[in-house]
C-alpha cells in the first residue's frame, strides 16, 4: 500500500496518532496484510520533514498527534480525486486508492473508480486490437491474455464497486476505540 497516501488521506477526517493511523489503515484497506508499525513512525517522520503534516498536540495520555497542512491537504485531495492512470496501474494500489477514498468521500471514490474503469476498457480495447506481426511468440500471446483478464477483472470489480458507492454513504469518521498500545511522548 502507498501507506504515505494513506496515511494522509487519513489525516483529513481530523488529528490522529501513530497506532490510531496503524489501526484507521486495516480497517478502510481490509484486502492488505497488516502494515508495520514502524512504517507509520517512519512515514510520519517523512510526511513532517516534507512540511505536510506538522504536530497537533497530544491525546490525553501524551500520545503524540498529527495533522495535515496546506500542503498536505491538498496532495491528499489529489490521490483521493485523481487515479493514477498514465500507465499500467497497480491492482493493490487501485484497491488502496478506491477503498480508503470510500471510507472518507465516497462521492470522490466513485468519480475515481469510474476514471480507473475508463482507463481499463481502453487498454482492453487496445489489448483486443489484432497484432500486426503475425509471428507472435507464445510469450507475447500469453502477456496479452493475462492483460486481457486483467482488464476484464478490473472492470467486473470497479463495476461493482460504483454500484456499491451509487448505493450508501460508506464514509465514516475516525475510530474512537483506542488500540492498546501507542508511542509514548518522549521525555
Amino acid at each position: 500500500m502507498s501507506v504515505r497516501e494513506g496515511i494522509l488521506a487519513i489525516l483529513t477526517l481530523g488529528p490522529a496518532y501513530g497506532l490510531q493511523l496503524h489501526s484507521e489503515l486495516a480497517s478502510r484497506a481490509p484486502h492488505r496484510k497488516p502494515v508495520n508499525v514502524g512504517q507509520i513512525y517512519g512515514t510520519l517522520e517523512r510526511l513532517s520533514k516534507q512540511g505536510l503534516i506538522e504536530p497537533a498536540g497530544t491525546t490525553d495520555d501524551a500520545l503524540p498527534l498529527y495533522r495535515l497542512t496546506a500542503g498536505g491537504r491538498e496532495e491528499s485531495g489529489t490521490w483521493m480525486r485523481r487515479p493514477t492512470v498514465d500507465a499500467l496501474p497497480e491492482w493493490t494500489e487501485m484497491l488502496d486508492q478506491v477503498l480508503i477514498t470510500s471510507s472518507i468521500d465516497a462521492h470522490a471514490a466513485k468519480s475515481v473508480a469510474e476514471d480507473y474503469r475508463r482507463w481499463w476498457e481502453g487498454d482492453l480495447a487496445r489489448t483486443r486490437t489484432p497484432m500486426i506481426d503475425g509471428s507472435v511468440t507464445t510469450e507475447a500471446h500469453l502477456a496479452r491474455v493475462a492483460r486481457e483478464a486483467q482488464a476484464v477483472a478490473a472492470i467486473a470489480w470497479l463495476g461493482s464497486a460504483i454500484a456499491a458507492l451509487s448505493d450508501y454513504d460508506s464514509s465514516r469518521a475516525l475510530s474512537d476505540v483506542r488500540p492498546k498500545r501507542g508511542r509514548k511522548a518522549r521525555v
